[in-house]
């Protein structure tokens, strides 16, 4: 019985060694695969996942902002719209009372107050000298 027990000590080591080996053999198999793979992601321009993910995080911050933004100029839109509308209501009135007002300043005005013209012959002459 000792030379079985022996057979399959023997037996079970070389199982553990295979193994062992294998996983080894496993490992190496990985990291060349790995590196092949970073390497031909690399001549295709391919973005790491962190970087990807950080753009992707740039962009929608950058999409939110551009949403509010949007949203604030549509207001400002509306104010603007609002007050040139007022103002136009308002005008109206204003011009036909402006009118009358206007053809009175462009009449010649008559009397000791005419003007600079009448002003000029009442000053002094100064004395030679």
């Amino acid at each position: 019985m000792q030379t079985e027990n022996r057979l399959f000590d023997d037996l079970a080591r070389m199982a553990n060694g295979a193994i062992n080996t294998l996983s080894g053999v496993r490992e190496e198999i990985e990291s060349r695969l790995r590196e092949r793979v970073e390497r031909w992601l690399a001549e295709m321009d391919m973005v790491p996942r962190e970087e990807f993910e950080a753009i992707k995080e740039l962009a929608q911050k950058a999409r939110a902002e551009q949403e509010d933004l949007t949203a604030k100029v549509a207001a400002l839109e509306q104010k603007v719209a609002a007050m040139s509308a007022a103002p136009q209501a308002a005008r109206r009135p204003r011009k036909a009372a402006a009118r009358p007002a206007a053809k009175a300043a462009a009449e010649p005005k008559a009397g000791p107050a005419a003007g600079p013209a009448t002003r000029r012959r009442t000053t002094k002459a100064k004395p030679a000298g």
